[in-house]
Formats: structure tokens, C-alpha cells, sequence
């Protein structure tokens, strides 16, 4: 770790401006004196320790009924942050003033009766790799250890105009570029189940804080796999939308054509909350699209005869208890819907696009702050520095080809059913005993979720079991562009006939 990994706290002034310092890893997150008050116990019965255990939907119903208030919520992440974020390093920066401070405003708006929705007065988080206004945003890099944006990234923005209350920015691999969660600037977030594993990447952060219960939902991003492979390393739930559903203007891009926005929660219900709020039109985005409008809260319990295909080259390859777990959930699965049929859909894809648009980003941070970067994430993001332009526009016309052919796949299924990752998650010891095969072992790791961002679809990971060594594994479902609401219902289906999603790691 570098000699600057330390967490970062970002305190209100006046509600707008905000102010910078440092606290040790090892030291209290927040002095005593920024709690308003104790969350020792709630009319809903709830102790301060329960509180941050809950899920989304049952403290945004509590919110709602005016059992337990916005601040006790707080209270209790900030709590449970303090205890744990030195072990799980999963946030870069805690904005505890300004937690509180917004707190005590849904309070007031609620008590009013000005209630927003499910997400009014709820403490979540965000990958510090979208911008936030007035705090710090890093990707985790020294490149911009003291990058304070003046805006909120536009999925920031349709947060807080839901009511959610922001505990801070979330740790991830440097500039979202690898799956292990392994190299940033802060040290690795660690996976709460066992500290001796890694989350998976990029959103590493986002879903170390949500399985430990630091808070209630986050966002992530995903290029290749980023939300859905540490949600499956980590026990949880995580959506990638429909390419262009979620705007990402004001995210940190890794690569345009391939980057999406999305949330991660412990439940498929939590998920569908959060999407809601976030999926919006944007027409300042360029890539943002216009998808008809859908209320996935109701959608998810909406469930028909849905068809299921079954990719034969994602099934191949798995590490033994990944696959009985799978296999196990694919046979759940045809219970409860039409039924499944082998389909052809490959595992290759092409990184050109990838890699081009890598490179071309960080040209207005290179060569001057070369020497800021890890030398591994240089080196991958020079390894899109020989990509001719010709190369490029092939690429790119490909990818647009893939995305139209594969609409051709829908018209015989409705979802497509994979493991979410061939792999249990790896030990640091196991990736660190051989520096120079981590990409490979990165690639394998996302080997079942990157295809889907090359076609653009909605894919989710749910948990489906655990290994012998308690470990998570998780279960992939993808669908058409636009069927977030199929790929929900039939998450949600499988939830309700099982209890992995119940488990918490001790």
C-alpha cells in the first residue's frame, strides 16, 4: 500500500461548501461529537446494531411510517463504518457531517409530510468513480488524489433528488481497470465473508460495504463485469442495466462504448428501488438512450411463462462447487418458468474498442502524471496505445453489428442463464504469488460477464449458494435491451424459493 493510504472524511459547512482532512486507517473515522444521537433502540424494535442489517425496502418502510428516523440510519452506518472500514477498507471518503446534516432534513420533510419515495431519508453510497460536487472523486488514483468536482455526476444528482442520504465515495481498482479489486491507490477493499479474499472489481467497495452492512445500497459501474463480479464474490445483488438506461455523464470513463451504470443492493426488491431512481433519460449524456418507461418495483413481481436459454460455452470450465451451485439454481429456475434450451452465444470478445478508448481517455493525464499511476494500470492502459485507427472503427462497427444481431436471440427466449463467474473468489495470497499472471486470472473472473457489455444487455447477479469454505457464489441472468423488468421478475422468483440472499457474513 502507498504511504498516503489513508481514509478521508469530507465535513459540511453551511450545507454547500466542504473541507478536506485526514484520518488514519487504524484511527476512529469520526470523532464522537459528529453524532446527533445515539440509535440505541427505534419504536420498529430495532436495536442501533440492527439497524444497518436491515434491507433497503425494510428501512425505507420504517422511514416511511415514521418508526425509525433518517438519522437513526445514519447513526448506525457511521457506527458500523467506523468499527469495520479500517478492516474492509471499503470507503475512500466519509462525508459524516454531511450525512447527518441531510439526515436531519428528510427528518423534517418527512415529518411534514413531504415523503419523496422508498429511497427518502436511506444511506447509501457511491463508487468514487462518479463526481461528486465539493467532495473529492480519486478512481482510486493518486492522479487525482485532490480532483474536487464542482457538479454531481447525473446518477449523484438523481439520487439526491430521490431523498437518499450519501455516506460517502466507495473504493475500487484504479480508474475501474481490472476485475480483482487488487491495485488502487488506498489499498484493496477486502471481502467481508474472509478477509483473506478479494472482493472482485472494480466495484470492490460497493460491495464489501453492502455485504458488512455499512450501507443499504450503492452504485457501481461496470465495463466488463464490475458490479455483477464483486456482487457474486461478495453475496449480493448486482445490476447492469441496458447500455445507455443509466446515464453516465459525470462517471470517470473507462471505456465509453462499453461503460454502464448501475445498483447493488442485498436484495432483488432493494435493486429494483434504486434502479428506479436512476434510470432517467438524459439528454446531456450523447450515450444515453430513451427505453420505454417501466416501474420496476411492480415489474419485478410480474413474472410470466418466461423462456430460458442456457449458453453451453458459459458452462464450461467451472470450478466445481461454482458448478453444483449453478446447476442446482438452473434446475430451481426450471420450475418456475417455461422451461430451458441450450443456445450459441460465445464467450470471446474483441477489446479493441476497449482498449482504444482506455488509452485515448488518460492521454490528458499522460505523460505528465505518469509516474502517479500504478505501473500495472499503466501498463494496461498503454496497451491500447498501437490500436490503429482503422482497427478502431472496425471495432466499433462490430460491436454495433453484435448489438443488432443479437435482438435475432430474443425472438426464441426471453433470458439467458449463466454462472455469474467460472471462479470462487481468489485469496490476495494466491494473486500476489504471481504479479504476472493477475490480468489473466482477472479475465478468467470475468470471463461470463463481459459479453454483456459488449451486446449491451441488462444482466444481474443473484446469490445462488455458498462454497464448502463459505464462500459466495452467484448466478448470472441476462435479457434483451429494455427487459430489466423480465431479468428483475425472474431474479426475484428465485429469491423468494431460497435464502442465500438472507446470509450476512459474520
Amino acid at each position: 500500500m502507498p504511504d498516503e493510504n489513508l481514509v478521508h472524511a469530507a465535513v459540511s459547512i453551511s450545507g454547500m461548501n466542504y473541507r478536506l482532512w485526514q484520518v488514519h486507517a487504524t484511527k476512529a473515522l469520526a470523532p464522537r461529537q459528529w453524532y446527533s444521537r445515539l440509535a440505541m433502540s427505534s419504536s420498529a424494535g430495532y436495536s442501533a446494531t440492527q439497524l444497518p442489517l436491515l434491507d433497503l425496502t425494510q428501512a425505507s418502510e420504517s422511514v416511511q411510517k415514521k418508526e425509525i428516523s433518517p438519522v437513526d440510519l445514519v447513526d448506525a452506518c457511521l457506527r458500523r463504518i467506523e468499527s469495520l472500514n479500517p478492516k474492509l477498507n471499503a470507503f475512500i471518503t466519509i462525508s459524516a457531517e454531511a450525512a447527518l446534516e441531510e439526515a436531519r432534513a428528510a427528518e423534517a420533510e418527512i415529518a411534514r409530510g413531504e415523503w419523496k419515495g422508498p429511497l427518502h431519508g436511506i444511506p447509501l453510497a457511491v463508487k468514487d468513480l462518479a463526481e461528486t460536487a465539493g467532495v473529492r472523486t480519486t478512481a482510486a488514483s493518486a492522479v487525482l488524489k485532490h480532483y474536487i468536482p464542482s457538479e454531481d455526476a447525473e446518477v449523484v444528482r438523481r439520487l439526491r433528488r430521490a431523498g437518499a442520504i450519501l455516506l460517502g465515495k466507495l473504493n475500487l481498482q484504479e480508474f475501474a481497470y481490472g476485475g480483482s479489486g487488487l491495485i488502487g491507490h488506498f489499498g484493496p477493499a477486502r471481502n467481508p465473508w474472509n478477509l483473506a479474499h478479494i472482493t472482485g472489481g472494480s466495484s470492490s467497495g460497493s460491495a464489501a460495504a453492502i455485504a458488512a452492512g455499512l450501507c443499504y445500497a450503492a452504485i457501481g459501474t461496470d465495463t466488463g463485469g464490475s458490479i455483477r463480479l464483486p456482487s457474486a464474490l461478495c453475496g449480493i445483488t448486482g445490476l447492469k442495466p441496458s447500455y445507455g438506461l443509466v446515464s453516465t455523464r459525470g462517471i470517470i470513463p473507462l471505456s465509453w462504448s462499453l461503460d454502464h451504470a448501475g445498483p447493488m443492493a442485498r436484495s432483488v426488491t432493494d435493486t429494483s428501488l434504486v434502479l428506479q431512481a436512476i434510470a432517467h433519460y438524459d439528454p446531456h449524456d450523447i450515450y444515453c438512450q430513451k427505453f420505454p418507461p417501466v416501474y420496476y418495483p411492480s415489474a419485478i413481481e410480474e413474472k410470466s411463462s418466461l423462456r430460458l436459454g442456457v449458453p453451453i460455452d458459459f458452462w464450461i470450465d467451472l470450478d466445481p462447487e461454482v458448478e453444483k451451485a449453478t446447476r442446482a439454481a438452473l434446475a430451481s429456475l426450471k420450475q418456475i418458468s417455461a422451461g430451458t434450451q441450450d443456445i450459441n452465444l460465445s464467450t470471446a470478445d474483441d477489446n479493441t474498442v476497449f482498449l482504444c478508448e482506455s488509452f485515448t481517455y488518460h492521454q490528458k493525464y499522460l505523460p505528465a502524471h505518469e509516474g502517479e499511476y500504478d505501473p500495472e494500470t499503466l501498463r494496461r492502459i498503454r496497451s491500447g496505445s498501437g490500436v490503429t485507427a482503422a482497427q478502431y472503427v472496425e471495432g466499433h462497427r462490430n460491436l454495433l453489428r453484435q448489438r443488432r444481431e443479437i435482438l435475432e436471440l430474443f425472438e426464441n427466449i426471453d433470458l439467458i442463464i449463466t454462472p455469474a463467474t467460472p471462479r470462487l473468489a481468489p485469496t490476495f495470497a494466491e494473486l500476489e504469488a504471481a504479479p504476472d499472471q493477475i490480468r489473466r486470472k482477472e479475465l478468467l473472473l470475468l470471463r461470463n460477464t463481459r459479453p454483456f457489455n459488449t451486446l449491451g444487455l441488462p444482466a444481474i447477479s443473484i446469490p445462488c449458494g455458498f462454497s464448502k469454505s463459505g464462500m459466495p457464489i452467484g448466478l448470472q441472468i441476462a435479457g434483451a435491451p429494455g427487459a430489466e423488468g423480465k431479468v428483475l421478475a425472474l431474479a426475484r422468483a428465485y429469491e423468494k424459493e431460497t435464502i442465500w440472499h438472507k446470509q450476512r457474513p459474520s
